[in-house]
């Protein structure tokens, strides 16, 4: 008898706890941050949320806990190379190397 054959699984992360969002949007409102990182959380969440009603998955919605978790456990390594006066002054916009039309 021959064993079927199937392809390793991929395992996919744990979804976020139930309250994360709610967590997450609690820091992100305590943050120096907050004018420019509140609005663009809601905006982001709003289409997560829109995208979930569309597809019957939360999927979305753990995208964007996820991706603003990283964020957040970035910020301090951002604010370090910030704060060391590197002068990045002198990079290519993205827009100049592949055209506005991209």
């Amino acid at each position: 008898m021959e064993e079927p054959v199937s392809a390793p699984s991929e395992e996919a992360p744990a979804p976020p706890a139930p309250a994360a969002a709610a967590h997450l949007l609690a820091q992100l409102r305590a943050d120096r941050r907050a004018t420019s990182w509140v609005p663009a959380f809601e905006r982001d969440w709003a289409k997560a949320l829109e995208d979930s009603r569309h597809t019957y998955s939360l999927t979305p919605l753990h995208d964007v806990v996820r991706s603003w978790q990283l964020r957040v456990a970035g910020a301090p390594a951002v604010d370090a190379f910030i704060d060391s006066g590197r002068d990045e002054s002198g990079f290519v916009d993205l827009d100049d190397v592949l055209g506005a039309g991209r």
